[in-house]
């Protein structure tokens, strides 16, 4: 497969190390998570270019490795960038079956305090997991567990309330009640995507179709 990506990195202006390698971070391009970070050389680089998937060099084995190869979960390069010193890459992409790491996990970095955690993304979808959790493990006392109890009815007033209220913020232009409204207006849609089960990425890989 042909890649976009052959001019966008430097491979001889790469600071590799004195066993030339370069660490590589990867990032879901959907919603900022850390997924995994592994070695690549000069030549890993260029495969991972040319190719338009992730390739790497394992120290261990002493060879290349191909992201995904045997499970099937590749990963599709979207954006590549070195850092300020050249000695650093950051690889966005789309994972497939959002599973990066080899225990099963979305990404390797899900351990913390000894318990195993999702790793952060972005702020909408931190909310979203949290709405999740409240839809699946109901507390009485929750402001989101009652709106979801309400179903479409109570919701969706909810969403049309918030509406008109960002507007005439916007008709005030008073900063910070846009900000706070159209929080609002992003939390109650939120709530209402989590009722329905359709997944935020879903609305970020549509954001993403029209971006292009």
């Amino acid at each position: 497969m042909a890649s976009s990506f052959q001019s966008a990195i430097p491979v001889e202006q790469i600071r590799y190390n004195e066993q030339g390698l370069v660490p590589a971070i990867v990032q879901d391009y959907l919603d900022g998570t850390v997924l995994m970070m592994a070695w690549m050389n000069r030549e890993s680089l260029a495969k991972t270019m040319e190719t338009g998937q992730t390739w790497f060099w394992s120290r261990s084995r002493a060879e290349f490795w191909h992201k995904g190869a045997t499970s099937g979960h590749v990963q599709h390069v979207k954006s590549l960038r070195y850092d300020c010193d050249s000695d650093a890459l950051l690889v966005t992409v789309e994972q497939i079956g959002d599973i990066a790491c080899h225990t099963g996990e979305r990404s390797c970095f899900h351990r913390i305090e000894g318990s195993v955690q999702a790793p952060p993304a972005d702020t909408l979808s931190q909310v979203f997991e949290v709405i999740c959790d409240r839809r699946d493990h109901p507390n009485s006392e929750s402001y989101t567990c009652k709106l979801l109890a309400g179903g479409d009815n109570k919701i969706l007033k909810k969403i049309g309330e918030e509406s008109a209220e960002v507007v005439m913020a916007f008709k005030d232009d008073e900063e910070e009640a846009i900000a706070g409204e159209v929080a609002d207006l992003f939390y109650h849609t939120l709530v209402a995507l989590a009722y329905h089960k359709v997944d935020i990425q879903a609305v970020y890989r549509k954001l993403q179709e029209r971006r292009r």
